[in-house]
């Protein structure tokens, strides 16, 4: 209940009942990822390894490779990102991975590998869900790093779209690409924006940028503590 409003109160919580039961899987996990939250990354790599240990799940494997790149570990993180058991994981833990990986491969330098991370069958998705739109802003902030502006804008443009929780900061970095002040958002009438009425919305099928074109990746597009994108 505390991890988004309160981090340090969380942790402080997840702590004493670690000191309590650190036997116990679900205590491992929460205590896991309270100290992810607020930046501890070797404290939380520990308890998550432990959770996964005791309870056989593999759904820790982003957070456990994220920390692994806070601490200055990406080629670590890759080693995490493609473990086997990830293939058993569901969609958005999958994701998860992907946008880690992206993040990892950005960490050492180069950008086009990072790019290809995500370019996963994922992209032609269109439903309005929180890894939908991470992974369309991961993609979009890859493009405009290697100078793919026009690509950039339309995957801003679709993290907007979906992003119905705001999970990320789309709006704002789809503003800066068009060279406009992001003003307000209305709740019925959406975004305005200070040189446009409406902005148009991409169509939904178009193939993802990067096919057919010259071939791509946080710092984090709405990731956590850390900026996995």
């Amino acid at each position: 209940m505390l991890l988004d409003e309160d981090p340090e109160r969380a942790y402080a919580h997840a702590a004493y009942a670690r000191r309590k039961a650190s036997r116990v899987p679900g205590v491992r996990e929460a205590s896991g990822v309270a100290a992810y939250t607020v930046g501890k990354w070797q404290e939380a790599l520990s308890d998550l390894r432990a959770a996964r240990r005791m309870s056989g799940r593999d759904s820790f494997l982003a957070i456990m490779a994220d920390c692994e790149r806070g601490l200055g570990r990406p080629e670590r993180a890759l080693e995490i990102t493609g473990d086997p058991a990830a293939a058993s994981l569901d969609t958005a833990d999958r994701i998860e991975l992907r946008i880690v990986a992206a993040g990892a491969r950005r960490d050492m330098g180069d950008a086009k590998a990072a790019l290809a991370e995500l370019q996963v069958p994922e992209l032609k998705e269109r439903r309005a869900r929180p890894w939908v739109a991470r992974l369309f802003y991961a993609y979009a902030d890859v493009l405009e790093e290697l100078g793919r502006e026009d690509d950039a804008r339309e995957y801003f443009s679709r993290a907007s779209a979906v992003d119905s929780d705001g999970v990320t900061d789309a709006d704002e970095r789809l503003a800066a690409i068009e060279g406009v002040e992001l003003v307000d958002v209305d709740t019925e009438d959406g975004i305005v924006w200070t040189d446009a009425e409406e902005q148009e919305l991409p169509e939904a099928d178009e193939a993802p940028a990067g096919e057919g074109r010259d071939r791509r990746d946080d710092r984090d597009g709405g990731r956590a503590p850390r900026d996995r994108y």
